[in-house]
Order: structure tokens, then C-alpha cells, then sequence
């Protein structure tokens, strides 16, 4: 576009073309775009504000006219320079913010060239608005014709980009937490929320950020003519959004089941075991709910006859059924009756002794009391194990009659490194701080398993704004699917 432009200087033999070609080489710097809605939104702004500033400025010069000329445009500058600063803060205007910018330059450079000469005054005028549109042209025939780039082809690619990244994101959760995925250290990049290469966190990360992308497609592609799959005019690119907000709804609970696999309390790996063909059977539902949708938008079809939430809901519900079986795993069963709730520590002085349920005090005096100790609890053999690692190695250096949950020093130990940080010299745990952490480690299961619940809930909405989408675009039937399934959808 600017070596095509560049041709004006050589126009010697048509007037001042030549003089004042550097506006329209500055048309094709400030309109030309990467998109063609972005073109065409801009050129018509620039076209809007340099037509209207221009005979504004004119006739303003000629009714003033003479010695008042000088006052006439201060006054009116200051007046014009007002107006068009505030009516762009506007929300309506927002779309023509860029015209008001043009407008108070076009006005100004023009009534202010009017002070030389009233030939002088007119050319300007005159040269600067031909040449702005032979600018605009330019931009617009390369824009169009040579190498098209759609904002609105590129607004339904994002939306399918991200419709595959939650998906991603969301097998990647369940697989992650099942398989007790630790990290030693919580990148950096995830706490300040920035881009890196975990496939876990980016995929959730791009639905969730794509809101302004997204508003800024959107205002460029209803500027576009119909074009390719997208041949009617007034195109309903605003119920994309309307997907893709569906969709960040969803996004945020995977959000919430990256924190789990993150979070410094975790549950014991044979407990997640027990859930484990569940969680990993509504994730892997879930994100082909997701995937199908993906392939059906990229596509522009419909859903069909095939109840696309069949599947995902009856595995929800045999998750729930079986959190309903399992219960007691998720919390601790043992305090649920009031005689059997632990006593506090009456002697503060030395944290080893301990109040039993009959009252009786318990003073470790060797590891195999310690360990008989944590058999009485009922703790299974991994607790024991833990427990048993960190008696061992703190019995003779229990000074601390400080709870290590109370310490604004100390981190919460995940259950993933307990047995580390029971080993550290001088902290105290008590049975009644080692099954306040066992409940509320347990308590996180029931939290990944209610958010990965309420995530299939929410496909619902998705899919119905998907539907919409449908209907009002007017996608294609969609290829000879399986027959139906005679089930009904299952309630969640």
C-alpha cells in the first residue's frame, strides 16, 4: 500500500498533488490494518471526521471572514477542541473515537491555514481530502483483494481454539490430581497469572483472558461485508461472545481444579484411588463434550437428534453416588459422637502428654509407645507410616507448646511432604492438630469432586448458547449421526 501510495509524488502534472501527497502517505500509515474489519472501521472514521471537520472548518472561515478571522478560530478551536474530547468518552461513541480524533486534527490544521491566504485555505481543504481518500482506497482494494485477513474468521477460530484448550486443561486436572501430581515449588508465573508452557495452565488461561480479544473482534467483524461461510449481512458475531463467555464460565471451574492439584493440603493418594475411575471418567466426558462442540463450531453444524450431555451426565451421577456410598472416607467418622471427641492438652508444659477419650494421660516415653499410640487412632498404614517417621525422629526435641497451625512462620505441610516436616526440630503436633489436618486433607477430595460436578453442570448453558448460536447463524445440518439413544437426559 505504500509503494502504490509513494506513485503520487511523480503526479507533478496534477496541481499540488505532489506537494501535499504526505497525507495520504499518513492515511495508509494510521488506517491500514491487519484485518480488514479494523480497515474499514478506521477508514471510515477518518473518512467521517476529515469530511465533517473539513466543511465545518470551512464554513466557519468564510462566514467570519476579515479582521475577526483571528478570534473566530481561538474561540471556536477551544470550543470544538471541548465538544469532541468529551462526546468520545461516551460509551455509545466508543466505536468512533478514532473519527474524534481526526476530526479536532482536520479542523485545526485546517482554520488555522486559513490565516494565509484564502487560496491557501481552500487547497489545503481541498488536496488533503482528496488525497485522504485516495489513501483510504489503497488501503482498502490491498486489504480486501490481495491478502484478506477476516476479524470475524479470526473470532470464530479463537472461540474453537478455546473451546479445545479447557478441554485440554480439564483432562489434564483430573489425570494430574489422580496420579498425585506435586509440584516442589508453585511457578511463579501462575501465582502473578502470566503466560508459560504448562499445557495444564494455558489452556484455561487463553478462555479465560479472551474476553478483550474477543469484544475487539467483535467490533471489527460487523464492519465486514459477507464474505466466505459468512454470506449474510448483519452477521450474529455477538452470539459468539455469547459461547465464549458460556464457555469461561465453565473455564473457571477448571480454574479451581488447577488450585487443588496446587493447594498445600492435599488428600492421601488411597483415597483419590477409590474415586478414581469416577473423576476420571466425567473428566473424560466432559472434555469430549467440549471437543465435539469444537468440531461442530469449526464446522458450523448443528448438534442433531444425539443428546450431546447423555454421557457426561450419567457419569456425573455415578460420582455422585458413589461420594454418597463413600462418605465417611471424606470426613472423620470417629468424632462424630460427642463422648468420643478428643480432650484438650491439659499439660502445657509438655506437649507428649495427652488427654485419651477416657481421660487418661498419654506420655510417650519410647517410639513403640508412640506407634501404639497411632494404632489406637485407627490410622491406616500410610498415616501410620507418616506418623510414625515424624515420632520417631522429634520425641527427644518436642520443646515447641506452640499448634504448628498457628505458627505465622510455618507453612501448612502438604500430604504430600508431611512426614518432612513432622522430621523438623523443635515443632510439636498433637493427635488433635494430626486428625484436624486428616480431615481437612480428606475434605479436598470432596471439594475437586463438587467442583468437577459443578463443571458439568455448567455445560448445560454452554450448549444451550451453542444451540442459539445454531438458529440465528443458520448452521448446516449436521452428517447421518448413530441412531438415538431412548434414554432421556440424566439430571445431575
Amino acid at each position: 500500500s505504500l509503494a502504490l501510495i509513494s506513485l503520487v509524488i511523480f503526479f507533478k502534472d496534477f496541481g499540488n498533488f505532489s506537494q501535499y501527497s504526505i497525507w495520504a502517505v499518513l492515511t495508509v500509515i494510521v488506517v491500514f490494518e491487519y484485518n480488514v474489519g479494523a480497515t474499514l472501521s478506521k477508514g471510515f472514521n477518518r473518512a467521517l471526521g476529515t469530511l465533517s471537520a473539513g466543511g465545518l472548518a470551512l464554513g466557519i472561515a468564510e462566514l467570519a471572514g476579515g479582521q475577526l478571522l483571528e478570534v473566530v478560530t481561538v474561540i471556536s478551536i477551544f470550543i470544538i477542541g471541548f465538544a469532541a474530547s468529551y462526546i468520545k468518552l461516551h460509551p455509545k461513541m466508543k466505536p468512533y473515537e478514532y473519527g474524534f480524533r481526526v476530526f479536532l486534527l482536520t479542523y485545526s490544521i485546517v482554520l488555522i491555514s486559513g490565516k494565509k491566504s484564502s487560496t491557501t485555505f481552500f487547497n489545503t481543504a481541498f488536496y488533503r481530502l482528496m488525497l485522504i481518500a485516495v489513501g483510504a482506497f489503497v488501503c482498502l482494494v490491498v486489504n480486501i483483494f490481495v491478502f484478506p485477513i477476516w476479524a470475524g474468521e479470526d473470532l470464530h477460530k479463537l472461540v474453537v481454539k478455546n473451546f479445545r484448550g479447557v478441554a485440554k486443561s480439564l483432562e489434564g486436572c483430573v489425570n494430574g490430581y489422580l496420579q498425585c501430581v506435586e509440584y516442589e515449588r508453585v511457578p511463579s508465573m501462575i501465582l502473578t497469572y502470566q503466560p508459560m508452557d504448562d499445557p495444564l495452565y494455558s489452556g484455561y488461561r487463553a478462555a479465560v483472558q479472551s474476553s478483550t480479544q474477543e469484544d475487539s473482534l467483535v467490533d471489527f467483524a460487523i464492519w465486514e461485508p459477507p464474505h466466505g461461510p459468512y454470506r449474510t449481512f448483519h452477521y450474529p458475531w455477538k452470539n459468539y461472545v455469547k459461547v465464549a463467555g458460556a464457555l469461561r464460565h465453565c473455564a473457571f471451574m477448571v480454574m479451581a481444579m488447577h488450585g487443588c492439584v496446587l493447594s498445600e493440603i492435599q488428600a492421601p493418594e488411597e483415597k483419590r484411588q477409590v474415586f478414581s475411575n469416577e473423576l476420571r471418567k466425567v473428566g473424560a466426558e466432559g472434555a469430549n463434550v467440549l471437543r465435539k462442540l469444537a468440531d461442530k463450531l469449526e464446522k458450523m453444524e448443528k448438534l442433531g437428534a444425539v443428546d450431546l450431555l447423555l454421557e457426561v451426565h450419567e457419569a456425573a451421577e455415578a460420582l455422585q453416588l458413589k461420594i454418597d456410598e463413600k462418605s465417611y472416607i471424606l470426613v472423620n467418622t470417629d468424632l462424630w459422637d460427642p463422648s468420643k471427641r478428643p480432650k484438650p492438652v491439659e499439660d502445657q508444659e509438655n506437649p507428649q502428654q495427652l488427654k485419651d477419650t477416657d481421660n487418661k494421660d498419654f506420655v510417650f516415653t519410647s517410639l513403640s509407645e508412640a506407634v501404639d499410640f497411632g494404632d489406637a487412632r485407627g490410622m491406616d498404614s500410610r498415616a501410620q507410616s507418616m506418623f510414625r517417621s515424624g515420632v520417631g525422629s522429634t520425641l527427644p526435641h518436642w520443646t515447641s507448646t506452640d499448634s504448628m497451625f498457628r505458627k505465622s512462620t510455618m507453612q501448612w505441610p502438604s500430604q504430600m511432604s508431611i512426614h518432612a516436616d513432622l522430621g523438623a526440630p523443635d515443632v510439636a503436633i498433637t493427635g488433635n492438630e494430626y486428625r484436624t489436618f486428616v480431615s481437612a486433607s480428606s475434605l479436598s477430595l470432596a471439594t475437586f469432586s463438587s467442583l468437577l460436578i459443578e463443571f458439568v453442570a455448567r455445560l448445560q448453558y454452554l450448549v444451550d448458547s451453542y444451540q442459539e448460536l445454531c438458529m440465528v447463524a443458520n448452521f448446516k445440518e449436521p452428517a447421518a449421526e448413530p441412531a438415538l439413544d431412548s434414554r432421556g437426559p440424566v439430571a445431575v
